[in-house]
């Protein structure tokens, strides 16, 4: 959808960093430090070449999420990194599309739990979003409804 969307509106996107750095989730705190340095770092660098807007695929919120899931802790690097990046706008997407597999995904068991845990750190941190659900194409005309409006 991030790719989509930003060739939609003619701008950049950073994806979901991660993936260039893990396929398992048999992963060390030194791992999730490097992704997340490295996500921020591409958001800084894509800043400067996005068109009116940046679209980002994923944020350190949720790094620090399945930090804590899967190694009980979040370094605090995480949450320094949290406070340099402002984003103009959430979007929580819902679980009601199917679980795809895809050699890194693990908690389709577990979806509806991610999906309030997601949702309850971005309530108890005051963050505003927008929650988006229905099928792809309406996952889209939700997304693009609030960029257009955000852009006026």
């Amino acid at each position: 959808m991030a790719i989509k969307l930003a060739e939609r509106y003619r701008t950049e996107y950073v994806p979901e960093v991660a993936r260039e750095f893990i396929n398992s989730n048999d992963f060390k705190v030194d791992d999730i430090v490097a992704i997340a340095l490295a996500h921020f770092n591409r958001i800084e660098e894509k800043t400067k070449t996005a068109n009116r807007i940046l679209i980002c695929d994923t944020d350190v919120i949720t790094t620090q999420i399945y930090c804590r899931h899967y190694l009980n802790v979040v370094p605090d690097v995480l949450y320094e990194l949290e406070q340099k990046v402002n984003y103009s706008r959430y979007f929580l997407l819902d679980i009601d599309v199917p679980w795809v597999e895809d050699g890194l995904r693990d908690l389709g068991h577990r979806r509806e739990f991610m999906m309030n845990t997601f949702r309850d750190e971005l309530i108890q941190r005051g963050i505003g979003f927008v929650p988006v659900k229905g099928d792809y194409a309406r996952r889209e005309q939700i997304i693009s409804s609030e960029i257009a409006r955000m852009l006026l």
